[in-house]
């Protein structure tokens, strides 16, 4: 259904005096670029002085968006899984310098036994895939996916080069976090972070909460990413050694793929993109980190530390970014050096396909986060929706401090 052919988005919330643009620029989202439910909130020293919600959460429009609505934020997830293991960095539980076997001694296979921790939290490990994909119901379960990981063959020599582990990040990362804390990342992020915080977001959604979701609208343009990248495996797979790097990690996309509004899909931990949050959620995180409750200083400054060489191009994204969009990665973060979370270059965060971002700004004490389920964008850096948005808030806060 095109935008212009149905009734105006109700919107509900409150901004702060001053930041009145950040609404209008949120109600144009749904009156240019077609938004059909969203939300957005920004906090300021750990208060929300935008917390804005609107539309429908399902493609027929018969459920308001509320501001408790979930919604799938897919890469947005890995800001959250980056989180949980710089928690136990902050306590002296892992180090990042370590070889993963340390913790995971199954890792060691095929020639793996060095790889430190840091290369998989800065996709510098070479693992976007094992050496055939994974289809569901296989992706659902933890110990057959890291398994077949731990088996792998890394695609490059580790270390060498980035390159974005779009799926497999959030099982890496994850099983480390695992072996030492013993529980799953979902269940370390709940008891951890989000009921302290009183944030709703979660990696493995409770059945409970599925009345509560935002059914996806639209999924990515098949058609379209195909011209840019031709050679995309496709069930039933070739051997994924005939095709670009890029193709290799995005077959893995097979793996989350079924259907994204179903039970099984949202009860699954996959933690590099089926985290279900909400905006206000989100931002609560990125708040209390910008505020320092959740790490010391020194962490906080070594998580957005560049892992990326000056310029260095990334094997995977580079290949899906037409417009040259480059990114920088800090440890498990897009950092911002190109100015897609606003003007401080030290702000960070990580955004979904699809649009959704999230990032936290701590010198101007400011947390960010927007949810949709209309999908848009394929980068947080290209999607006009969260950049209107963010463009909005810098200049709400510009005009508050003169």
């Amino acid at each position: 259904m095109p935008p212009d052919s149905v009734a105006p988005a109700a919107v509900s919330g409150h901004c702060a005096p001053g930041f009145e643009g950040v609404r209008a620029a949120f109600e144009r989202n749904f009156r240019e670029h077609g938004d059909v439910g969203a939300a957005v909130t920004v906090t300021v020293d750990g208060e929300a002085v935008v917390d804005l919600w609107g539309g429908h959460a399902d493609e027929a429009r018969t459920r308001a968006w509320e501001r408790d609505t979930l919604v799938n934020v897919y890469s947005t997830s890995k800001g959250l899984t980056a989180l949980c293991a710089h928690l136990l960095v902050d306590r002296g539980e892992l180090d990042l310098d370590a070889p993963v076997a340390r913790y995971w001694p199954e890792f060691a296979q095929a020639g793996k036994q060095d790889i430190p921790v840091r290369w998989l939290l800065s996709h510098r490990a070479g693992l976007i895939a094992p050496g055939e994909p994974l289809a569901v119901p296989r992706a659902y379960d933890w110990d057959d996916v890291c398994a077949e990981l731990a088996a792998a063959r890394p695609w490059w020599e580790p270390g060498t080069a980035q390159g974005y582990h779009a799926v497999t990040f959030g099982y890496l990362v994850g099983e480390v976090l695992r072996r030492i804390s013993g529980q799953s990342l979902g269940a370390f992020l709940r008891g951890e972070i989000a009921e302290p915080l009183g944030a709703r977001v979660f990696i493995g959604t409770p059945p409970e909460e599925h009345a509560g979701c935002a059914d996806m609208v639209g999924q990515l343009d098949e058609a379209r990413l195909a011209e840019r990248l031709p050679g995309i495996p496709k069930p039933p797979f070739s051997a994924l050694a005939d095709h670009p790097l890029a193709a290799v990690a995005l077959a893995m996309r097979y793996i989350p793929t079924g259907d994204v509004n179903s039970a099984a899909y949202r009860c699954a931990e996959i933690p590099a993109g089926n985290a279900h949050a909400t905006a206000h959620g989100l931002a609560t995180v990125y708040g209390a980190l910008a505020g320092g409750r959740l790490v010391r200083p020194g962490t906080l400054q070594a998580m957005r530390r560049p892992q990326s060489l000056p310029d260095e191009p990334d094997l995977v994204l580079d290949a899906l970014s037409p417009d040259g969009t480059q990114v920088c990665w800090g440890l498990g973060y897009m950092l911002n050096h190109q100015g897609t979370a606003g003007p401080n270059p030290r702000a960070f965060g990580h955004g979904g396909a699809g649009g959704s971002y999230a990032f936290a700004d701590p010198e101007n004490r400011l947390s960010f986060a927007y949810t949709m389920n209309k999908y848009g964008g394929d980068t947080s850096g290209t999607d006009p929706r969260n950049k209107g948005l963010i463009t909005a808030v810098y200049e709400a806060l510009g005009r508050m401090r003169g």
